[in-house]
């Protein structure tokens, strides 16, 4: 039994002792002791208890302190043992050791802070940024808070500004925190260079990583078996992958087969390839210029877009194209020369402007050996001093600003010559041939003293206001119109105004407000307006304003009162004239219609008479009737031409159209004439042309016409002669011609021949009353038609009519 449980028996020793004590007083009270020293016994064995327990207690208590004591008096000496060694150690170590304790404001230093190299003396340790480069001092404090504020440990490396190497090793221990800073030398300094110089390599490739995913342009790397080691996210673009390392793994090419060998080929060989090739980027087919490096161990490539610059470089060349194409087209003779003075471009103006060799301009001649050439054929303007001109013309290869001059050539040409500097250098040379535009300039000018003289001198007033509506010129005839001063017109005065001192002599407000719409508005809103005035002395005047293209006005007024009254007499007389021929149209329609009926019956009468069925009559009285009848058919005959031509003036002749035969309307109008043929002993010459077909119109009107020429051409011809009718097709035309042999129309008048009642009665056996050609020339109209007449006096007359085959209505349509 150990010595921990002997209190513990002597505790049970005593409290069997007492339940032995207690065992008796039981009995005694079942004795029957009384109450009260049965509750007293009871109390004094309890505290007997008590102290007797509380007595073992305090004994086993002291015991323990004591083994306590005994114990961590031991632990005590074999710590103060251990630290001994410590500081020992770290006194005989080159570590710099500072301790942060719980509850201390100062750290505890132990160690020579002479041993860490790059430490100037004197300075102290703690101010890390009196010996430590400022960055490296700002990350060492970083760390040191978070180690004493969270208990992060580091680890860092610290280059000082003299080049020494210090590791500095923080960690927490136990309720302390403690930096540890020891001198790096041998092995450790080199490995602690390498680190700076890892860390440094991993810094640098860091940024050039994130500079490459940044970039557009696709790039990759290889190894040396020519596979995919690394590609950014535009290689992962064009390639449709979901990043560069999925384009790696999954081993997506960018370039074609071929690409890739030939660059393969350029790197095992040591060289840079270089090309520019089509690829697919997303799936759309651009231009890149594909560059690929060798390296240790593999090569780099990139590729950059230049599809823009294609693009761009196609346009400027198209656009240079058409510049090229258009100078050649220009009048104007363009040479551009270089800086060196060597000719650029000329165009086909420059050479047919100076007659040069082309294949001495195709060699690049310097501007001044063109110069020279061009004195020498004569061809520049003559200079006394031929040197100090051309200096000075080569004074534009060093200015800013365009450069003007004027060169008279001895052939008596005039050359706008402009020098204008190019950006890049040299000079380009235009030439314009103003000798013409000088001239013009010259005829203008004079035109406009022509004009100006013209003017003044116009009866007509003239004015003409410019497009801001203020008058430019105007002639004394205007100044005279309208009473007003030159000085009040010499300062070119607003339209308003002016038409403001008209108005006092004219008060039409609408008129006035029209002229000023006409001066003053917008030029494409300006419109022509023509009125006629009358002015408070009697004057009138016609106004007229013109648009005029520079937007302009042109303002005329015209005193018209001589030609109005003259009008209006002339109006009166042809008024008077009017109703007169009306009265003589009237007075024939009526006298016609009443002479008509009785007419008819005379002629009635007359044939009654002369027929046997009535009565026989004598030879004389035979004839005398034979007359009457005769003479009433030639009157009923005028009659009714007359009712014709009353018919056609009053426009009621319908014409019956149909299909008309020429031939059998050469016939109708033959049979007619018949007896007068025989009469006047004269021959009937017919001539139809085949293949003349029909055409539209009215039988009886078309007999008609050929009846009156017919007739018309038996009076005038002689006898012994044959008359002449003739119908041929001519285009969409029938023509009929009826020639005679007669005296002919003398020239004066073939223009009356046509006028009603007219009549030539010149080698005529019969004077008319001037209807017949009259009347044809109407009816042959009526149908769309025209006549003509050719007359030759002493030979004969021919007269030709037309009609259309299609009728009127085919005549409009043409």
């Amino acid at each position: 039994m150990s010595r921990w449980s002997r209190p513990s028996a002597a505790l049970v020793t005593a409290a069997t002792s007492i339940l032995f004590v207690a065992a008796p007083i039981d009995q005694a009270q079942a004795a029957g002791l009384a109450a009260e020293e049965a509750a007293a016994l009871a109390l004094f064995l309890g505290a007997i208890f008590v102290a007797v327990a509380a007595s073992v207690l305090l004994l086993r208590a002291r015991r323990k302190l004591a083994d306590a004591s005994a114990a961590w008096g031991r632990e005590r000496g074999a710590l103060h043992t251990r630290l001994d060694q410590a500081e020992a150690e770290l006194a005989a170590d080159d570590r710099l050791t500072v301790t942060w304790r719980s509850g201390r404001s100062e750290p505890e230093t132990v160690g020579d802070p002479a041993k860490l190299t790059g430490l100037p003396p004197g300075r102290r340790l703690l101010a890390f940024g009196a010996w430590l480069e400022p960055e490296t001092a700002r990350a060492l404090e970083h760390r040191l808070s978070a180690l004493r504020e969270r208990g992060e440990p580091f680890r860092l490396m610290l280059r000082t500004p003299e080049g020494g190497h210090i590791e500095a090793d923080g960690r927490p221990i136990g309720a302390a925190v403690s930096l540890r800073l020891r001198d790096v030398t041998g092995e450790r300094l080199a490995r602690a260079e390498i680190e700076t110089e890892n860390a440094a390599l991993r810094g640098a490739l860091g940024r050039f990583t994130a500079l490459i995913e940044s970039l557009i342009q696709p790039v990759w790397t290889r190894d040396e078996h020519g596979w995919l080691t690394y590609a950014n996210e535009a290689y992962a673009r064009a390639v449709e992958a979901k990043d560069g390392t999925s384009a790696v793994e999954s081993r997506a090419e960018f370039l074609d087969q071929s690409l890739r060998a030939a660059a393969r080929r350029a790197v095992e060989a040591g060289h840079v390839y270089r090309k520019r090739a089509p690829a697919v980027f997303a799936g759309s087919r651009r231009i890149f210029d594909i560059v690929e490096a060798p390296s240790q161990g593999g090569s780099a490539a990139i590729a950059i877009d230049v599809s823009e610059l294609e693009d761009v470089r196609t346009d400027l060349s198209r656009q240079m194209d058409a510049h090229r194409r258009t100078l050649d087209e220009l009048a104007t003779a363009v040479a551009i020369f270089r800086a060196n003075g060597a000719l650029a471009f000329h165009n086909q103006a420059y050479a047919r402007l100076w007659g040069l060799d082309p294949a001495f301009l195709e060699g690049g001649p310097t501007d001044g050996a063109v110069l020279d050439r061009l004195r020498a054929d004569r061809k520049l303007p003559e200079e006394a001093d031929f040197r100090t001109w051309k200096t000075q013309l080569h004074q534009a290869y060093q200015a800013i600003e365009p450069r003007e001059h004027w060169w008279h050539l001895p052939d008596r040409r005039t050359l706008r010559v402009v020098a204008s500097p190019n950006p890049e250098g040299g000079v380009t040379y235009l030439f314009d041939d103003v000798t013409e535009r000088l001239a013009l300039e010259s005829r203008f000018n004079a035109l406009t003293k022509v004009q100006s003289e013209t003017i003044d001198h116009l009866k007509e007033a003239v004015a003409v206001f410019g497009s801001d509506g203020r008058l430019r010129l105007h002639n004394p005839a205007f100044e005279a119109l309208w009473k007003l001063s030159p000085e009040a017109l010499k300062d070119r005065p607003h339209a308003e105004q002016i038409l403001a001192a008209c108005g006092a002599r004219h008060h039409d407000a609408e008129l006035w407000s029209r002229l000023k719409m006409a001066m003053t508005a917008m030029p494409e809103e300006r419109h022509r307006v023509a009125a006629r005035i009358d002015l408070d002395d009697g004057t009138i005047v016609d106004v007229i304003t013109l648009p005029l293209p520079d937007g302009g006005t042109l303002t005329t007024f015209t005193d018209v009162t001589d030609s109005v009254n003259a009008e209006r007499v002339q109006r009166e007389r042809a008024e008077a004239l009017e109703a007169a021929d009306k009265l003589k149209v009237d007075f024939v329609k009526n006298v016609s219609y009443e002479l008509r009926s009785p007419l008819t019956n005379t002629i009635g009468f007359g044939q009654l008479l002369g027929d046997p069925r009535v009565g026989e009559l004598n030879p004389k009285q035979k004839e005398y009737v034979e007359h009457i009848v005769s003479s009433s058919l030639a009157l009923l005959a005028i009659i009714n031409d007359i009712l014709d031509l009353a018919t056609i003036d009053a426009g009621a002749m319908e014409l019956e159209r149909r299909p008309v035969d020429p031939r059998a309307a050469i016939e109708a109008a033959a049979e007619g004439v018949r007896d007068r043929l025989a009469e006047a002993g004269l021959g009937l010459d017919v001539d139809v042309a085949d293949g003349v077909g029909t055409f539209e119109g009215d039988p009886k009107r078309v007999r008609q016409v050929l009846f009156n020429l017919l007739a018309n051409a038996i009076g005038f011809s002689k006898p012994g002669v044959a008359v002449r009718v003739a119908a041929q097709r001519d285009g969409d035309d029938v023509v009929f011609r009826v020639a005679d042999q007669g005296a002919g129309i003398a020239p004066e008048m073939i223009d009356k021949v046509f006028d009603r009642f007219e009549s030539h009665s010149a080698g005529a056996h019969h004077r008319g009353v001037g209807l017949g050609l009259s009347i044809a020339r109407s009816l042959v109209e009526l149908h769309g038609g025209s006549v003509a007449l050719q007359s030759t006096p002493g030979e004969g007359t021919v007269v030709t009519c037309r009609f259309p085959v299609g009728g009127p209505q085919s005549k409009g349509a043409r």
